[in-house]
């Protein structure tokens, strides 16, 4: 939302978003707000699941780590991604090809593991838990030195 004055205003929304974008978003960003605090550490609290208690897939995926993520959210997330210590690496998004081809706006996505060092992006033709073809947005909280933790 931008301030105008004592009044906040919601931005238009985007006429090519879809009313399950619009929802997912939503959820994503509640979310995001009530754990802001507290996902330092491995396991993240609230509504947040090992990702590999909810679909098969090993505990630790390489490139990316340990991953959680709230049920509600999926497939879109956030993921909230740990290295083998339980230390908060990155925060992925994994967002539908169908999304970009519809020109759904990916702006503002929220990290709630707090400063974004760099990103990555990278396409998936789609895996367990997330079937469809989508694009992981990976924000690393870490640097690229420090990312690598997760490089096997």
């Amino acid at each position: 939302m931008r301030s105008m004055g004592t009044a906040a205003v919601a931005p238009p929304p985007h006429p090519n978003l879809s009313p399950r974008g619009e929802e997912m978003g939503r959820r994503a960003s509640n979310t995001v707000a009530v754990l802001a605090a507290g996902v330092a550490n491995a396991p993240p609290g609230g509504a947040y699941r090992k990702f590999s208690e909810l679909v098969q897939v090993p505990d630790f995926v390489p490139g990316l780590g340990i991953l959680y993520v709230d049920p509600g959210t999926l497939p879109q997330g956030p993921f909230l991604a740990y290295d083998r210590a339980g230390l908060l690496l990155s925060t992925i998004f994994m967002i539908p090809l169908k999304s970009f081809e519809t020109h759904m706006p990916v702006a503002g996505l929220a990290a709630p593991g707090g400063a974004v060092d760099h990103v990555d992006i990278a396409y998936q033709a789609g895996h367990p838990g997330v079937e469809e073809p989508h694009y992981h947005i990976v924000l690393w909280h870490v640097t690229k030195e420090e990312a690598a933790r997760v490089a096997r």
